[in-house]
C-alpha cells in the first residue's frame, strides 16, 4: 500500500555542516548533496542557515540555483578574530517553527547540541524523520539520546565530494 507523498523540509546549519565534513578531509558538493537530501529523504523544501558576507555573493547565487532556500544571518567582520562568525542557531529553530504548518516532517543537519530541544520537541509533535550529522567523531554528545534517528555523513564522500573548486 503506498502512502500518500508528505512534504519533508530539511534545515540546515550550515556552518556546523561544512566545518564537519572539512574535518573529515573533504568538501561538499552543496547542488549534489541537494539532490541526496530529495532521494534519499524526500525532502521538498530545503532551508540552508548561513552568514551573509557581500563577498560571497556568487556562493548565495550557487546555493540558490541548486535549490536551497537561504536564511541569512548578519555576519560583523572583526577587526581582531581572524574569522568572522555567523551563528544561525536561533535563525534556524525560528524557521523551523514558523514553517511548522506548512510540512509533515523535518530532516535537521547539524551535529550541534544546541539544537537538542528542536530534536525533543519535533519528536513529540511527530514532526521528526531524521537528524543528518556530518561527522560521527564530532558531534554533540547531548544529541545520541537521538541515535536511532541519525543518519552521519562520514561514508558518503564518493556520492557527495566537491569534484572541481570554486562552490
Amino acid at each position: 500500500m503506498k502512502q500518500k507523498q508528505k512534504n519533508v523540509y530539511a534545515f540546515i546549519d550550515s556552518q556546523n555542516l561544512n566545518l564537519g565534513i572539512k574535518e573529515l578531509g573533504w568538501n561538499l558538493d552543496f547542488a549534489r548533496f541537494r539532490i541526496y537530501l530529495k532521494d534519499k529523504y524526500k525532502v521538498r523544501k530545503t532551508f540552508l542557515f548561513i552568514g551573509y558576507i557581500p563577498k560571497y555573493q556568487t556562493l548565495y547565487d550557487y546555493l540558490k540555483k541548486s535549490g536551497y532556500t537561504l536564511i541569512f544571518k548578519p555576519v560583523l567582520e572583526s577587526k581582531t578574530e581572524v574569522k568572522p562568525k555567523g551563528n544561525v542557531d536561533a535563525e534556524l529553530v525560528l524557521h523551523t517553527m514558523i514553517e511548522f504548518p506548512n510540512y509533515h516532517k523535518a530532516v535537521i543537519v547539524t551535529g550541534d547540541g544546541d539544537f537538542y530541544c528542536l530534536v525533543e520537541y519535533l519528536i513529540k509533535k511527530n514532526k521528526f524523520q531524521k537528524l543528518l550529522v556530518p561527522n560521527l567523531y564530532k558531534y554533540s554528545a547531548l544529541l545520541r539520546k537521538f541515535s536511532e534517528n541519525i543518519d552521519f555523513m562520514n561514508g558518503l564522500k564518493r556520492k557527495l565530494f566537491q569534484k572541481k573548486e570554486g562552490h
